[in-house]
């Protein structure tokens, strides 16, 4: 096989395993920190130092700035954080990334396969979910230097090309071409930590001498610069379609990562110095990797500390870029807080999840409240607006639905995290089954009205009673999911005798009407039927309720840090 093309396959190759094994350690990193997860969340919107802080923190799980920055861009689009908490998160997500060049400055080249061994052995024999996501988290930190050892293998021939060589004098000596390199190389992969890592690894070949570098720190740090330009990227591609707020988020992002670029570059032979003097000492070769790793923190670290103080500041900058207001176009049968781009990290899908269910469970209290007037009048506008706020319902539960399922399709859920979801799923089929019951009731009524005949005074009085005793129930149950309040949910079992024993009660009075004459005996079977729609909805409160009793709960993003320290 000709030389050029074993190389271009090594690196390809390499470049695969080592994004393979960083997805897959993001993956297992998340289930194996679980619920402390949402612990993490909870901080995203106190104060712009615990944002920045929680930034880093989330990031070092998802081993992704962009990651962080996609899912920030879906809470502040959903109205969950606004946009300067959102701009304090992006700022530690930037600290967060640079862990990775910090592993990857570690020389284990001989531990590698014992690694992989030892993981293997780990999620292979164990039984316990947590030692399985502790196992792949070691299994893939093994792929993914294993990845880096094959791209260094065979990027060494290139280290003693003249062309090659001369090419790299070219970008040390001019440093926007390095940038330029940089950012183009990010725009390709998608990921600064894997274009890093390269970079990490092809400075660490020496050059003719065999003592110095390749490309040497001062052209490695515009290349560095460049991948933090190019990593902006994946901000403003998810920013698009979403709220202005969102655009602005990933407007901030670009900002942060271009002005410090801008300024660092300006000062590229004092930076150079400054990270050699806290690195550690020896041959250029050696210890060059651990010097890119500590430049890209540094340059960080040194950004947001800067910008952190003038987050108004960055505020007014891109509320001037992004002028205006939000106009509100979203059609009422589209969700208000899902985001698919989300679905990867679980923790906060579930959050967007729990969200649109609550707007699905008020909804499916005003359409109680609409049921009396839809019962009885034949006006068409009623009638209509019955119908359409029903069809928004059933539309939003299938849009929960099927958010939900693709989450449990991901393969990212923890155990306890599937059976959350699941319970939140049966929450979201119990409100559809008592959307449908309210359908069949406006059903039944239309056919009493086709009949000639019409529901008394007291007929109506008591189904208006049935109407009050579902939205209470409704309401405590759904207060139970939200809270994790067992008391409510206690209330709601408490509370559904009322409706059986009303549906007895009723059903006797009809009977008497009956016999006196009030009322028609052909309306038996409709009224009947109509009590037993809405017992059967206190059934579907009892089963809302029972989730809460078995510790389903909604996701609040401002409530995670409390009830992680509950757990």
């Amino acid at each position: 096989m000709n030389e050029n093309v074993k190389v271009i396959f090594g690196l390809v190759g390499g470049l695969s395993l080592f994004l393979f094994g960083m997805n897959s350690m993001s993956d297992a990193l998340q289930k194996a920190a679980g619920e402390r997860m949402k612990m993490i969340l909870g901080f995203l919107t106190k104060n712009p130092v615990m944002g920045a802080l929680a930034g880093a923190l989330v990031t070092a799980v998802l081993q992704s700035s962009s990651a962080t920055t996609v899912m920030v861009i879906g809470f502040v689009s959903a109205g969950l954080m606004s946009l300067p908490q959102a701009i304090s998160v992006i700022f530690g997500a930037n600290i967060g990334t640079t862990m990775t060049a910090q592993l990857m400055a570690f020389k284990i080249s001989d531990y590698i396969y014992p690694i992989i061994f030892i993981g293997f052995m780990m999620f292979f024999v164990s039984k316990k979910e947590k030692i399985k996501n502790i196992g792949m988290v070691f299994f893939s930190f093994g792929l993914l230097f294993e990845g880096i050892e094959i791209m260094g293998s065979v990027m060494k021939p290139l280290a003693g090309s003249p062309v090659f060589v001369e090419l790299m004098g070219k970008v040390s000596d001019i440093p926007v071409l390095g940038v330029l390199l940089g950012a183009g190389m990010t725009l390709v992969v998608q990921s600064s930590s894997a274009t890093i890592a390269v970079l990490q690894n092809f400075a660490s070949q020496a050059g003719p001498d065999g003592v110095t570098s390749v490309i040497g720190l001062t052209g490695a740090i515009p290349i560095l610069l460049g991948d933090n330009i190019g990593t902006t990227i994946t901000a403003i591609l998810a920013s698009l379609g979403q709220s202005k707020n969102a655009k602005r988020t990933a407007i901030a992002h670009s900002i942060f990562n271009i002005t410090g670029s801008c300024v660092f570059v300006c000062m590229i032979p004092w930076f150079a110095k400054f990270v050699q003097f806290i690195s550690p000492k020896g041959n250029e070769v050696d210890v060059i990797s651990r010097q890119i790793a500590n430049a890209h923190t540094t340059f960080n670290v040194v950004c947001t500390l800067i910008w952190l103080p003038m987050i108004p500041l960055m505020v007014k900058i891109v509320t001037t870029i992004i002028r205006g207001e939000d106009v509100k176009h979203r059609h009422a049968f589209e969700p208000k807080y899902l985001d698919m781009k989300v679905i990867e990290q679980p923790a906060a899908a579930m959050v967007l999840a729990s969200k649109e269910l609550n707007h699905l469970g008020n909804l499916t209290e005003t359409l109680l409240t609409e049921l009396k007037a839809a019962m009885v009048d034949k006006n068409s506008e009623v009638q209509n607006q019955f119908k359409e706020n029903l069809e928004i319902v059933m539309h939003l539960q299938n849009s929960i639905a099927e958010y939900i399922t693709r989450l449990f399709a991901s393969g990212n859920l923890t155990e306890q995290q599937s059976e959350q979801t699941a319970g939140l799923l049966y929450v979201n089929n119990s409100i559809q089954r008592i959307a449908e019951r309210c359908e069949d009731i406006v059903s039944l009524c239309g056919k009493i009205n086709e009949s000639g005949n019409k529901l008394t005074f007291d007929a109506f009085a008591e189904i208006e009673n049935c109407v009050d005793i579902i939205r209470h129930l409704l309401n405590h149950a759904m207060g139970a999911i939200k809270s994790g309040d067992i008391s409510m949910a206690e209330i709601v079992f408490k509370d559904k005798k009322k409706m059986r024993k009303a549906e007895k009660k009723y059903n006797k009075a009809h009977l008497n009407r009956v016999k006196n004459k009030k009322c028609d005996a052909s309306m038996t079977g409709y009224f009947s039927e109509i009590i037993y729609n809405f017992d059967r909805m206190s059934d579907n409160c009892v089963s809302i309720a029972e989730e809460a009793y078995d510790h389903v709960a909604l996701v609040n993003l401002r409530m995670n840090q409390d009830r992680a320290c509950e757990n």
